[in-house]
């Protein structure tokens, strides 16, 4: 079962449940998802979902920070509960071992040598790593490392 038909079920799910908040957070998502549909003209893959997952999660981060400035506690706190059921449907998270991994691959196949080179080796590493749970500044940190160490 893909990624958006089991946000549909648990949409569903929690509708017959009265659910409220998961209800308005999956109605938000599967809103998202058809925008995204529409926009690409195509059906969307789990790759595309958490693409969109990742966004609205980063929203809901930046309207947290914007209600705490803004002496409105009880709305950080039901953003922080969509966050909770957004990142319920991705993906474990990659370790840091296993980003390492991608990256000493993809050193070694583009023939990267310095930090200069920091820039095709990060586009590549981030097409391997799509799809899965991975935040762009960690594995900045590991490319650099690796590029900037003698053994890479």
């Amino acid at each position: 079962m893909g990624l958006q038909e089991r946000i549909e079920r648990d949409f569903l799910a929690a509708l017959k449940a009265r659910e409220e908040l998961r209800v308005s957070t999956l109605r938000m998502v599967k809103t998202a998802l058809k925008h995204r549909e529409v926009a690409e003209m195509r059906a969307l893959t789990d790759a595309d979902v958490i693409e969109v997952l990742k966004g609205l999660i980063k929203q809901r981060r930046e309207a947290i920070e914007q209600y705490r400035q803004g002496g409105r506690p009880e709305l950080a706190e039901k953003e922080a509960r969509e966050i909770e059921i957004l990142e319920g449907y991705l993906p474990a998270p990659l370790s840091d071992a296993e980003i390492e991994r991608v990256v000493v691959e993809t050193i070694l196949e583009l023939g990267a040598k310095t930090v200069k080179d920091m820039g095709p080796v990060m586009k590549a590493v981030m097409a391997k790593l799509a799809g899965h749970l991975v935040e762009g500044r960690r594995v900045s940190e590991i490319v650099r490392a690796k590029l900037a160490s003698p053994e890479g």
